[in-house]
């Protein structure tokens, strides 16, 4: 049984939801953590709204590679992944999805697991928000840095998954 999967989290520039400016992935197999990227991106305009939540500027990610020219080495750590998993997974979907219809490209048609429905179920987390999720767990977490958060997320998911197998079965959705 293939139990590889990715987690993703994605920084945007603006409410677009072609805006990445950041991105990272987080790579797991058998509930071990196999391998973690992060990219700046440009995104396709200077506008710049978020700042002040994730600390990125046009002046980080101007001279940076587009998502459009990142997507080969984004979607190769995306292959053959049973599932991704994020935070609040319908955001972080519109993103990528967003990012592939910009630049033309085939969105990948993996699952989505959102962590913020696995935390309520799995622990009955309230409220859920990713700081909330990882001081129940004790999971450190930077917030609002990509790699730090797709970390966290891929870490909430093997939590989840060991104590699922330990009662009912893990069953992404």
């Amino acid at each position: 049984m293939n139990s590889t999967f990715a987690a993703i989290d994605f920084e945007t520039a603006n409410n677009r939801r072609n805006s990445a400016c950041s991105v990272s992935i987080v790579t797991v197999r058998d509930n071990e953590i196999e391998d973690q990227v992060t990219y700046l991106i440009r995104p396709p305009t200077r506008y710049f709204e978020f700042t002040d939540i994730h600390g990125i500027r046009w002046e980080d990610v101007e001279d940076m590679p587009s998502f459009g020219e990142l997507w080969p080495l984004i979607s190769s750590k995306l292959r053959g992944v049973k599932f991704i998993a994020a935070h609040n997974a319908p955001f972080d979907r519109s993103v990528l999805y967003g990012c592939c219809e910009h630049y033309g490209l085939i969105a990948p048609s993996i699952p989505f697991v959102c962590t913020v429905q696995l935390a309520r179920k799995v622990w009955n987390i309230y409220p859920t928000k990713l700081p909330d999720v990882c001081r129940f767990l004790r999971i450190s977490l930077n917030h609002h840095d990509v790699a730090s958060d797709a970390l966290a997320c891929a870490q909430i998911v093997i939590r989840a998954r060991l104590r699922e197998d330990a009662t009912a079965g893990f069953q992404p959705s």
